[in-house]
């Protein structure tokens, strides 16, 4: 692990997100979000450029359906 990157826990990883401790589990475990281990303690970690990449994905069909609501509203 890079000093320079910075590392979220499970909680503030869900925070970050807006969803759920469980959910960011899930993700982690079904390899939709990569997990990294404390050395120590073997807490599951996040990378904070990993989850603002995933959440720029969840973002996007929010985006397309705001257009096409927007079309319907002008056709």
């Amino acid at each position: 692990m890079s000093g320079q990157e910075t590392y979220l826990l499970v909680k503030e990883a869900a925070e970050l997100i807006g969803c759920s401790p469980n959910t960011i589990r899930n993700w982690g475990r079904e390899g939709k979000l990569p997990e990294y281990r404390h050395p120590l303690n073997n807490y599951r970690l996040y990378r904070r450029a990993d989850l603002l990449k995933l959440l720029r994905r969840l973002e996007r069909p929010k985006l397309a359906d705001r257009k096409q609501v927007r079309k319907k509203r002008k056709g």
